[in-house]
């Protein structure tokens, strides 16, 4: 075996450790942005090989909890894609002003820049008080950030940018308190978002939702992993429900993709016809 080969054998070991000690399934993810990711983590540890890693996986949790960081994206900001933005706000808000109460799962959330984001649309188009965000990530960290809603100034300048460019019809600053030199964010903007625990790879169906936002998520899962995600969210959805892909994610090679008809094939927005 080469060097490479032993490298894989020794992350494919390592994988399977974090899943039967902790349930956390990495086995699906895309291998490439995988290998970098252990590596990464290899090297902060100052070990040599991803082997001598395994012992502390599997006795120290703590250890465990710097894996799950590492492992996962947590790479956001509030109002990425300002046209995806746009986009729900004149061809998906419409169709949602229908519904007496509206429910939206946000998955993969991270440390809560898009929900946030959602929010203010939600609140200038008139439908916050009657919706309801549920916002999941399986990083305990980044969903503890969230839940703190505090970012830094030098972001939020970028962030009101964003905001503009995504058809924001206020100011962006009336979201936040700036304090201590960050930002926080509004308590009104909180009230409807629930920020959860779920794991898509593992977790199941977050039933009956109006709208799903799952954007630069899948990209890290190989093709098996897609399809199965990609089932849930159609089983989570009503019918006539919208889903959001991020812009390099696509339905096309998905075994359901003709139970969807697609609304906006730039900012990959579809909507559930069966």
């Amino acid at each position: 075996m080469t060097d490479t080969d032993i490298e894989k054998a020794e992350i494919d070991l390592f994988i399977d450790a974090v899943y039967h000690r902790y349930g956390y399934d990495f086995r699906h993810y895309a291998k490439a942005s995988l290998r970098r990711r252990v590596r990464s983590l290899l090297q902060k540890t100052g070990l040599h090989k991803v082997s001598e890693m395994i012992p502390n996986l599997l006795h120290d949790e703590n250890f465990f909890e710097s894996v799950v960081r590492e492992l996962s994206v947590t790479v956001t900001e509030m109002f990425r894609d300002p046209d995806f933005f746009r986009a729900v706000r004149e061809k998906v808000i419409p169709y949602l002003r229908t519904y007496p109460f509206v429910k939206i799962w946000h998955a993969g959330c991270a440390t809560g820049e898009e929900a946030y984001s959602l929010a203010v649309v939600l609140t200038e188009e008139g439908l916050y008080e009657r919706s309801t965000v549920f916002a999941t990530d399986f990083n305990p960290a980044a969903l503890e950030k969230a839940k703190e809603g505090i970012f830094s100034l030098k972001a939020m300048k970028d962030f009101t940018a964003n905001y503009q460019q995504s058809g924001g019809t206020g100011s962006f600053s009336d979201y936040y308190h700036a304090r201590y030199g960050s930002a926080i964010i509004d308590n009104a903007l909180k009230q409807k978002i629930t920020f959860a625990d779920h794991n898509l790879v593992t977790d199941g169906v977050f039933g009956e939702m109006n709208l799903i936002l799952c954007r630069n998520v899948m990209i890290y899962f190989d093709k098996i992993l897609q399809n199965r995600v990609i089932r849930l969210f159609y089983d989570s959805l009503i019918h006539k429900g919208f889903f959001c892909l991020g812009t390099k994610e696509t339905l096309q090679f998905s075994d359901i993709q003709n139970r969807f008809a697609l609304i906006d094939e730039k900012q990959k927005i579809w909507q559930k016809k069966i």
